[in-house]
C-alpha cells in the first residue's frame, strides 16, 4: 500500500527521551561554569517561553542569568565534551528510544517517514543508526540545514519542497515545534509526557497553538492519527 501522508517527527523528547542526555548536559555545562545545580524546571521554563530549541544557547542563557560571564564557543566546547565524550563515555549514550517495538515499522508502511529537528544532522544520524538501523526517515532535516531555526517554519517547508508531500504531520514536545508547524500550515501533534515539568502549562500551550491533538509519547500516535 502506498504512503497516504507524511510524519515528520521532531527527536528530543519525541523520538528519543533525553532526560538523561541533552537535558543532563545542559545541567553540568551549567554547573561547570557556575558551580550552581539547577533543577528541570528551569530549563522547561525557558523552553516554554519559546524560542531556545539550541541546547548550546539555552545554556549559555542560563550561565549568563547566573551572574557568570563565559564566551559562547567555550560553552559549546564543554557542552559537547559532556554530551558526546570520547564516542563511548558522553551522555548520549544515556537516550533511550521512545517507540515500542513495530509501532514505527507499522506507521512507515502507512506514511512516509521524516525528521525535523534543531540536533546537528551528524548527532540525530547517529541516533537514529544506533536506535533504529532499519528504518528510514526522509528527508532528515537538522540544524545546519536551515537559515533559521524552530519556530520558523523553514524546516516543515524544505520538507515539504523536497518530498510534494500532500497531507503531513508534525510530531513534536515544544511550543516552537507547535509554533513552527501553525505556521507552516502544518497540523501538530504533541507530545506532553507524563513526567514532563510544567505538563499542565505546556498542554495549554499546545492548545493555544491549535494542537491537533496532544500525547503523553509517541506509542499512542495511532490513537490520534
Amino acid at each position: 500500500m502506498a504512503p497516504r501522508g507524511l510524519l515528520v517527527f521532531d527527536m528530543d523528547g519525541v523520538l528519543v527521551d533525553v532526560t538523561e542526555s541533552y537535558r543532563e548536559t545542559i545541567r553540568r555545562t551549567v554547573q561547570y561554569f557556575t558551580g550552581r545545580e539547577i533543577g528541570s524546571d528551569r530549563i522547561q521554563d525557558l523552553k516554554n517561553a519559546g524560542g531556545w530549541t539550541n541546547d548550546w544557547s539555552l545554556a549559555h542563557r542560563i550561565i549568563q542569568d547566573l551572574g557568570v560571564t563565559a564566551g559562547y564557543d567555550s560553552v559549546v566546547a564543554q557542552f559537547q565534551s559532556i554530551f558526546l565524550g570520547d564516542g563511548e563515555n558522553g551522555l548520549m549514550r544515556q537516550e533511550k528510544w521512545a517507540a515500542r517495538p513495530g509501532l514505527l515499522e507499522d506507521l512507515g508502511g502507512r506514511y512516509r517517514l521524516a525528521v525535523f529537528t534543531g540536533r546537528p544532522r551528524a548527532e540525530a544520524e547517529l541516533t537514529l543508526s544506533r536506535f533504529a538501523p532499519h528504518l528510514t526517515f526522509d528527508p532528515l532535516i537538522g540544524a545546519e540545514d536551515v537559515e533559521r531555526g524552530k519556530p520558523a517554519p523553514d524546516g516543515l517547508r524544505k520538507i515539504a519542497a523536497l518530498t510534494g508531500a500532500g497531507k503531513t504531520w508534525y510530531v513534536g514536545d515544544t511550543v516552537d515545534d507547535a509554533r513552527s508547524a501553525r505556521a507552516a500550515g502544518v497540523p501538530f501533534i504533541g507530545v506532553a509526557a507524563q513526567t514532563s515539568p510544567q505538563r499542565a502549562e505546556l498542554v495549554a500551550l499546545f492548545q493555544a497553538e491549535n494542537a491537533a491533538a496532544v500525547v503523553t509519547d509517541i506509542n499512542q500516535l495511532e490513537t490520534v492519527l
